[in-house]
C-alpha cells in the first residue's frame, strides 16, 4: 500500500474504505461479511475508513468491527455531522456524542461537515457557534481533524475553502466530473492551501465500471490491460493533489483488486496515450448517458416510495448497453419487488431535488425514465408477473 500525508504529516493510505455500501442481508448489514472485508483491508494496509451519521447501520457496524477485533488504533475513522438537519447547538452535540457511541470510540480522526452545497449552510452553522464547538472538541482530543464534504459549484467550494482553517476536505471527482462541482480547479486550490483532498465517487457510482460496449472496445484495444475500474482509479492517483480515493468495497475480491492497484499506482505514471484514451472514453459515455445520477441516495427516502436511484440506474443502463436487457433487468429486479418504487408513484413534491448533490431535475427525468423503461408491453408484462408472484 502506498500512502500520502495529511496536513500534519500523518500517512493516509491512498485507497480509503467507503462504508456506505456494505452488503445488506435481510434488510440489515451482513456483519460477518463486512467484518471479513474490513479486516482484510486493514491487513493489507488500508487505514482510512469513511462513514456518516446518515448511512443506515454503517457507523455501528464499523465501530463494532474495530472494537471487537482490537484494531481501532490501527486506523483513521472519518464520519460526518448531518448539518442540513440540525438547528440547535444542543442537537449538534447530541449527534456527535451519538456518533462516538455508535463507533465505540472517544475520538474521531477526521470529522466532516456533511454535504455542503451552499455557503449559507456554513453561515447557518456559524450562527450555532460551530467554530467554538470545533475548537472545544479539538482541544479535548475528541476531534483530531476537521473538514467538510462538498457537492456544489466551484465558486462556492472556493468560498467555503477560504472561510475557515480546514484540516482537509472531501469532493466528488472523477474523469467525468473533472470540470463540475469542485473540479480540478477546486482540487488544486485546496492543495495550494496545504489542505488534503479525499475523493468520493471516483467511479461515479459505478458508471465508470459499466462502460458502454464501444468504450470497452477502446479500452481493450489500448493494450494497457486495465479494467474500466483500474483506469478510473489510476487517473486519480496519477494526480499528486489527490490524497486518498474512497472505494465502496463490498467483496473480498474488490478489496484485493483495489489494493493491488493502489499498491502500484503513483503520480506521473499516465502517458499521453493513457490521457487520450480517457478522453475518447469520456466522449463515448457522454453520448450515451441520460441522467447524471451517481446513486448516492441523498434523495432518499422518497415519501411516496419511488426508488429514484434505481429508476435512473436502469434508464442509464439502457443507453450504456442494450435497451432490451436493461428493461428486462429493471422488470426483474425492480418491477417484481413487493414495493417496486415505480416513477409513477411520484406526486411532484420536490423534496428529492432539495437534497440532490447533482442538482438534477429529478421529477422531470423520472417521467422520461418511466416512459423509456416501461413502454406499454413491459407495463402489461410486469403487471401480469406481479399478479402471478402474489399468488
Amino acid at each position: 500500500m502506498k500512502y500520502r500525508n495529511d496536513r500534519y504529516g500523518n500517512p493516509i493510505s491512498q485507497l480509503g474504505y467507503g462504508c456506505m455500501r456494505f452488503t445488506k442481508k435481510g434488510g440489515s448489514i451482513d456483519y460477518p461479511k463486512a467484518e471479513r472485508e474490513i479486516l482484510l483491508a486493514i491487513e493489507q494496509g488500508v487505514n482510512y475508513f469513511d462513514t456518516a451519521y446518515i448511512y443506515p447501520g454503517s457507523e455501528e457496524c464499523l465501530g463494532r468491527i474495530l472494537a471487537e477485533n482490537g484494531v481501532r488504533e490501527k486506523v483513521k475513522v472519518a464520519t460526518k455531522l448531518p448539518q442540513y438537519v440540525l438547528r440547535t447547538e444542543k442537537a449538534i452535540e447530541k449527534t456527535f456524542q451519538e456518533e462516538l457511541s455508535r463507533l465505540r470510540t472517544d475520538y474521531i480522526d477526521y470529522y466532516l461537515m456533511h454535504m455542503f452545497t451552499d455557503y449559507l449552510e456554513w453561515e447557518s452553522l456559524q450562527g450555532l457557534a460551530i467554530e467554538e464547538w470545533i475548537r472545544s472538541h479539538k482541544a479535548d482530543g475528541s476531534i483530531r481533524n476537521i473538514g467538510f464534504s462538498f457537492h456544489g459549484d466551484t465558486a462556492t467550494f472556493l468560498k467555503i475553502l477560504d472561510a475557515y482553517d480546514w484540516d482537509f476536505c472531501q469532493i466528488q471527482y472523477n474523469y467525468l466530473d473533472e470540470t463540475s462541482q469542485a473540479g480540478r480547479e477546486g482540487l488544486k486550490a485546496a492543495t495550494a492551501k496545504g489542505i488534503p483532498v479525499i475523493i468520493m465517487e471516483p467511479l461515479r457510482g459505478g458508471k465508470l465500471v459499466q462502460l458502454p460496449e464501444k468504450a470497452r472496445e477502446e479500452l481493450a484495444a489500448s493494450g494497457r490491460g486495465y479494467s474500466a475500474a483500474e483506469l478510473g482509479l489510476r487517473w486519480l492517483w496519477d494526480q499528486p493533489e489527490v490524497t486518498c480515493v474512497l472505494s465502496g468495497m463490498n467483496s473480498e475480491e474488490m478489496v484485493r483488486e483495489n489494493i493491488r492497484i493502489a499498491s502500484d499506482a503513483e503520480p506521473g505514471q499516465f502517458t499521453k496515450d493513457d490521457l487520450a484514451l480517457v478522453e475518447r472514453i469520456k466522449k463515448i459515455i457522454r453520448e450515451k448517458e441520460r441522467v447524471g445520477c451517481t446513486g448516492c441516495r441523498y434523495c432518499m427516502p422518497c415519501p411516496k416510495g419511488v426508488d429514484i436511484p434505481g429508476n435512473f440506474y436502469y434508464w442509464n443502463l439502457m443507453y450504456m448497453d442494450k435497451k432490451a436487457s436493461a428493461r428486462f433487468e429493471f422488470a426483474r429486479n425492480q418491477g417484481l419487488r413487493a414495493d417496486p418504487g415505480f416513477a409513477t408513484q411520484c406526486v411532484g413534491c420536490g423534496k428529492c431535488e432539495q437534497h440532490c448533490p447533482q442538482h438534477l431535475p429529478i421529477r422531470e427525468k423520472l417521467k422520461e425514465a418511466d416512459r423509456d423503461l416501461r413502454p406499454l408491453p413491459y407495463k402489461v408484462g410486469i403487471s401480469i408477473a406481479r399478479k402471478v408472484m402474489k399468488r
